[in-house]
């Protein structure tokens, strides 16, 4: 009958300090294998092994043991210090290598996004260069055909000139001969008019 009273006292004692929880998750520790037990204690029996870096969800807490439910839907008892809030490292390398690999695609592809801007960029500059020089040259070409043509102006106007000097040299060389027809015509006029004067009056 004791010893009756003793086993109910040990299982009261037992719902009493176990605390009960809403099924979180939890992570196996790195360890290779983690042995689960059938109850909180060193001293039931083992049930097989976890392994590392497996999800489980724990269920409720009893001093150093936990129950837990894995993914085969298994219920045991581990260790508290086996589970851990945080992915192992054996879970998160593979993730980690994932995103080390999607960082390094993007990375190369803003080099070469970058490379190409780049080059076309250059590319811009160096047909603007070209079109700049060319402009250059057609400038100094205006230039120098206006030289000429400046020179052409002037010489046309060097000949005008000379043709201008020359047509009123012209004029007054015609000018001079009429008056020196005209001063001739006049000094001989009067000598010829009275000789017909005195001719007609002889014959009257």
């Amino acid at each position: 009958m004791q010893k009756l009273r003793l086993i109910s006292f040990a299982l009261l004692s037992l719902s009493v300090t176990a605390v009960a929880h809403a099924d979180e998750k939890r992570y196996v520790s790195d360890e290779l294998t983690t042995w689960v037990r059938s109850g909180p204690g060193d001293n039931y029996r083992l049930l097989g092994t976890v392994n590392a870096g497996e999800a489980v969800e724990l269920m409720q807490t009893n001093g150093k043991y936990g129950q837990v439910r894995d993914s085969n839907g298994r219920v045991a008892w581990i260790q508290l210090s086996d589970l851990k809030n945080t992915p192992s490292l054996r879970t998160r390398v593979p993730d980690l290598e994932n995103q080390v690999k999607t960082l390094t695609d993007k990375l190369n592809n803003i080099d070469t996004t970058w490379n190409q801007r780049t080059a076309e960029m250059q590319k811009k500059v160096a047909e603007s260069d070209s079109v700049i020089n060319g402009l250059k040259q057609e400038n100094q070409q205006l230039k120098n055909q206006l030289v000429v043509a400046q020179k052409k102006v002037n010489a046309a106007n060097i000949q005008l000139d000379d043709k201008q000097r020359n047509i009123i040299m012209q004029w007054f060389m015609y000018g001079g001969g009429v008056a020196g027809v005209g001063l001739l015509l006049g000094l001989l006029l009067p000598y010829m008019l009275p000789s017909r004067k005195r001719k007609d009056r002889w014959m009257n």
